[in-house]
């Protein structure tokens, strides 16, 4: 029993790495934090950005694997509740900037269909990969894996 533990454990760390690194690559390679740095003139800023991205998701991860109980009194349900509330605030800010930041990588699709002389098919290819998300998310929701959360 402790091995079955110890290995879905080792599985877990390794899923959350391998997520966590996708999205910091995606966010990294876009540009986004050195976009907004130069756009906020605070570029002396730009590594303690990269920082607090990181730390947010980190703390993320770990408040998603162990929840904080609400059953500690009125007043920390309060607190609960604002940070829930930030926490909301902040995501909507991040999911925007990342939509934006998506929206310019699908600007590079046609320089890349042009690099690798690729005539025809770059709209199947788009819209294939649209597809696939979509049928992702159809089967999440139909199996209903989002109960477990």
């Amino acid at each position: 029993m402790v091995w079955k533990i110890i290995l879905l454990w080792i599985i877990g760390i390794s899923s959350g790495i391998m997520v966590s690194a996708g999205v910091f690559t995606v966010l990294f390679v876009v540009g986004l934090v050195p976009r907004f740095a130069g756009r906020t003139d605070t570029a002396r800023c730009e590594l303690f950005y990269e920082e607090c991205l990181i730390f947010g998701a980190i703390l993320a991860d770990v408040l998603s694997v162990f929840p904080i109980s609400g059953s500690l009194g009125s007043g920390t349900n309060i607190l609960l509740t604002g940070l829930l509330v930030l926490i909301g605030i902040f995501a909507g800010i991040f999911v925007g900037c990342l939509s934006i930041a998506l929206a310019e990588v699908l600007d590079g699709i046609p320089i890349f269909a042009r690099r690798v002389k690729l005539k025809m098919g770059v709209s199947i290819a788009v819209l294939a990969v649209a597809l696939g998300k979509i049928a992702g998310s159809l089967v999440y929701f139909i199996n209903g894996f989002f109960e477990g959360i």
